[in-house]
């Protein structure tokens, strides 16, 4: 698979593989073994970068990627992430100081591994100044136990102050026809600092692979039950996007979710999107976006429907006010 830039030199491959929904998020976990064959056919396949962190679980996920990629630890790029109390986000956030520490050496051993190649604050702690959550990092950059610093979710004043403590090398947060707003701000500061975007979610939840129907039932520990955009009122009117990725599709002899990764792909070379899948021919379908091109022309004609699309509904629900703090 074509390779990538994100900032400060991290090369990765073109699409990264985002483990969250093996151990939570999306219902019950997968089967440990399949799960680990899955992440092993998304190395074979060409994948160098994952994706995981310490609230999924909390912990479970990074233990899972530990043991899958511990053959190869040393042809891939893993990142993980710091910042919610007890690693539950439902507990509140915590980037300490002392707690980021603690979270860098559970995660190595959980990860198999005596580095972290991308280490990411999970949302902004307004409790802690950011100044010192990346000064925290660059003293464990400096210990040899990371080997990059992110950012999530994280907003321009943020990153910009992050940054000059710091270098970031990549900011991750939700980036897809379904959620656009990176577009105003994010992209152009990225670019001018060369820090490289992760989006995640980048076929909006499942969304724009065009499987949901507007009578699709989640199940309860689906976190979508509880998110207003994945309500029944809400996948309706929001259908014209669907209809848009899949005229698409059909023209370009691909799928939904093709059309809705190479479209990401094309916005910035530095562009790393993180679907994430825990069925292996979804897995090719996602890997398979890479290689779709879109042309000026189509690019144009997304461009031009997507302003005429208002998108309703809100992407979480407000309960969840930690994870959409900045």
């Amino acid at each position: 698979m074509e390779k990538r830039y994100l900032g400060q030199g991290l090369e990765v491959s073109a699409l990264g593989y985002g483990c969250m929904g093996l151990s939570f998020g999306y219902g019950p976990a997968a089967d440990r073994g399949e799960a680990i064959a899955l992440i092993r056919a998304a190395h074979d396949r060409g994948v160098t970068f994952f994706d995981s962190a310490e609230a999924y679980g909390p912990g479970d996920n990074e233990e899972l990627v530990g043991e899958a990629l511990a053959p190869v630890r040393d042809q891939v790029v893993i990142a993980t992430k710091f910042g919610f109390v007890n690693g539950v986000p439902a507990q509140g956030l915590d980037s300490r100081p002392e707690r980021i520490r603690q979270v860098a050496d559970e995660a190595l051993q959980r990860l198999r591994t005596d580095r972290i190649d991308l280490f990411y604050q999970h949302r902004v702690d307004p409790n802690v100044p950011i100044e010192d959550v990346a000064g925290t990092v660059q003293e464990l950059i400096a210990a040899g136990k990371v080997k990059h610093f992110g950012l999530s979710e994280a907003g321009p004043e943020a990153i910009r102050r992050a940054h000059a403590v710091q270098p970031v090398a990549a900011l991750q947060s939700e980036y897809s026809m379904f959620w656009r707003e990176p577009e105003a701000e994010i992209l152009p500061l990225l670019e001018e600092l060369g820090i490289g975007f992760v989006p995640f979610a980048p076929l909006g939840k499942g969304f724009l692979t065009g499987k949901l129907a507007s009578d699709t039932v989640f199940a309860k520990d689906d976190f979508r039950s509880t998110v207003p955009r994945f309500q029944a009122d809400a996948l309706a009117a929001n259908q014209a996007l669907v209809d848009l990725v899949s005229t698409l599709a059909a023209e370009k002899g691909c799928t939904p979710a093709q059309v809705a990764l190479a479209w990401l792909l094309a916005q910035r070379p530095w562009i790393v999107p993180i679907p994430g899948t825990t069925k292996l021919h979804r897995l090719g379908e996602n890997l398979g976006g890479a290689g779709v091109v879109l042309t000026g022309g189509d690019l144009s004609r997304i461009r031009d429907a997507l302003a005429g699309i208002e998108v309703v509904g809100e992407r979480y629900p407000a309960s969840h006010q930690t994870l959409i703090n900045r």
